[in-house]
């Protein structure tokens, strides 16, 4: 392709021999690219505020199909300085960037995603809980490991009001009514699965006003970490 640009959220970035340095940017027009980029150590590159972590911008270059992508210049550049400064929304930030990074693959375009991703890291960046932004991106991302999940309405009866758990055996979840129909189910706090069926299509922008207590908020991260265990066995290092 000849010089393009797109908006991209850097992803990584890693050296390359002595002054260079790769860095994978999920780009708004044509998904997950590796750039090369030449001189990256050089003191006083233009190119530097672009490619610092937790970053988004507008990038400049030659967007390759096959291979490497190379990277000319930036504009529009947005550092997520918040994320930057303080070590737990970066930590946050680095799950859900790694969760992003393994949903799809390369070079495949997902504006969705990309938006998706975005207003996460935004909102991160304002000091929204990290941890409630963090379980709704896991919770709704799950479909692009191609898992599709019932959190709508009891699998048996198709009550929507009540208290619930998960079933592995009907792919989800099961009425009060209904939980003798499977032993092996979650046996999770109903507490827990209340809010993610909430956070599987609730929007960014209406969760200012969920305010949650540690013991929920710790009932809602081991049910999840038990979806993901059985359903998608990640061991991301974040």
């Amino acid at each position: 392709m000849n010089q393009a640009e797109t908006k991209g959220i850097i992803l990584f970035r890693k050296d390359h021999k002595e002054k260079d340095m790769l860095v994978k940017i999920f780009t708004e027009s044509s998904g997950k690219l590796m750039f090369y980029v030449k001189g990256a150590h050089r003191k006083n590159n233009p190119l530097t505020p672009a490619i610092l972590p937790y970053t988004q911008a507008t990038y400049i270059g030659k967007l390759n199909n096959e291979g490497l992508s190379f990277l000319n210049s930036a504009k529009y550049i947005y550092p997520f300085t918040h994320i930057q400064e303080d070590i737990f929304a970066a930590g946050y930030a680095t799950y859900i960037m790694n969760l992003a990074d393994a949903a799809i693959e390369d070079k495949v375009y997902d504006p969705h995603l990309y938006t998706f991703l975005y207003q996460a890291l935004e909102m991160l960046d304002q000091g929204i809980e990290g941890q409630i932004l963090t379980n709704i991106f896991e919770v709704q991302i799950l479909q692009r490991f191609g898992i599709t999940i019932n959190w709508r309405e009891c699998a048996v009866c198709g009550r929507t009001q009540g208290k619930f758990d998960f079933s592995s055996k009907y792919n989800g979840i099961l009425c009060q009514q209904h939980w003798d129909r499977d032993f092996h189910r979650y046996h999770a706090d109903p507490r827990a699965v209340h809010f993610i069926r909430l956070f599987s299509h609730i929007s960014y922008d209406k969760i200012h006003s969920i305010e949650l207590k540690e013991e929920t908020k710790s009932a809602i991260r081991q049910t999840i970490d038990q979806l993901y265990e059985e359903y998608v066995g990640l061991n991301l290092k974040t």
